[in-house]
Parts: C-alpha cells; sequence; structure tokens
C-alpha cells in the first residue's frame, strides 16, 4: 500500500494537483497488479479549509498523524497562505520524509515553503522563476541547483511551477511507477497536445 498524503490548506490552488491526485485516487489507468494507493488529505488542523477555487475541503488527518515511511508520497500544493507559521510542521515532516527516502513534491508557493528551510540548497529544483524565489526567501542559496524549467525531480524531490501541473503529475506517477511506460506516454501526451489519438493509443494499453 502506498499512501499519498494530500497537504490541504487556505487559498490552495485547486488546479495544481487536479491531474496528479485524480489519477492517483480513482486508479483508473493503473497498470495491472500495482501497489494500491490510498490518497489521504492532510491538514494542520481538523478544521475544513476553503481552496482558492471556493471548494470546502475536510481534512481526512492532522499533520501529527503522517506515518514516516519510505513508500509514502507528501504532495504540497500551491496557496497564497504558505508564509503563515501553522505550516512549519509540515515543511519539518517533508524533511523527514526527504532523509527517509519517501518522495516529497511541491509545486508554486510550496516551493518557496521548502527554500525557506534551505531545503532546495542541495537539491536540483524549480518554482515560478529564479526571481520569484529570490524575492520571497531572501535566504534563498541554491540558484546554482536552480532549472529553468516546469517540473523536474531530482532523487525524492519533485518540483514545479505553477503551469507544471501536468508534467508535475506525470513525474509523481512515474516515481510510484503504478503506470506501466506506455500508458503513462498516452495519458501525458493525450492531456499535453489535446489530439484524440492519444486517447485511444491510451485505452489501447490497457486492453494489452
Amino acid at each position: 500500500m502506498i499512501t499519498v498524503y494530500n497537504y490541504v490548506l487556505d487559498t490552495l490552488s485547486d488546479w495544481e494537483l487536479g491531474y496528479v491526485t485524480a489519477e492517483l485516487n480513482s486508479g483508473q489507468y493503473f497498470k495491472k497488479q500495482s501497489d494500491s494507493v490510498s490518497v489521504k488529505t492532510v491538514c494542520s488542523t481538523e478544521e475544513c479549509i476553503i481552496t482558492k477555487g471556493g471548494m470546502t475541503v475536510k481534512p481526512d488527518i492532522t499533520v501529527d498523524e503522517i506515518i514516516i515511511d519510505s513508500s509514502a508520497l507528501l504532495l504540497l500544493p500551491g496557496a497564497d497562505t504558505w508564509d503563515d507559521s501553522i505550516h512549519i510542521p509540515i515543511i519539518e515532516k517533508a524533511t523527514e520524509l526527504l532523509e527517509c527516502g519517501a518522495t516529497v513534491a511541491a509545486i508554486c508557493g510550496a516551493t518557496t515553503a521548502l527554500a525557506g528551510v534551505e531545503l532546495l540548497d542541495k537539491w536540483v529544483h524549480t518554482s515560478n522563476s529564479l526571481e520569484y524565489l529570490k524575492m520571497v526567501c531572501p535566504s534563498y542559496k541554491g540558484e546554482p541547483y536552480y532549472r529553468d524549467v516546469k517540473a523536474i525531480k531530482d532523487g525524492n524531490l519533485i518540483t514545479a511551477s505553477s503551469a507544471g501541473g501536468l508534467l508535475f503529475a506525470k513525474l509523481i506517477i512515474e516515481d510510484l511507477e503504478v503506470f506501466s511506460k506506455d500508458t503513462l506516454e498516452a495519458w501525458y501526451n493525450y492531456f499535453d497536445k489535446g489530439d484524440a489519438t492519444y486517447f485511444y493509443d491510451l485505452m489501447q494499453t490497457l486492453e494489452d
């Protein structure tokens, strides 16, 4: 069983995790004999949060219930409230998870939270832009490791810009190995290019 911890916080950018949470939760394109996946929403408190899109989300668990295990994955979405000290515990958990070999995936504003505790100073990473990170995090020293791409994976850390949600999802799904290689390629190409041919390719991979 793979446990995916999906951190939720007020002003969460709904679209940034849309692709990956839908696929991991539904399992509709999982390969045969894939590990099962449990997606749990995690919050700093037991209170509901309201996303940027106005959706109300009731968390399944709180941060202190996260189990540190190398098979786990932590999703950190973008939001306008990452500078609130209430999120310090989840960044501490992110550090613990990275150290034990679990995967941490951060997109958009969540990358600034990692940069703020110097986690990006030694990992190849990306964000909304290099200038953005330096502006939001004056103590940031990871410029030599910054890459100007939509999303990137370095070891067990995945980072992405606000425009990188689809590639972000691809890297995460690839990391978990829940899709076959052909399914993942067809899935990504369909949503990236919008060509129906890739959708039929995707369906074919599920029949093989």
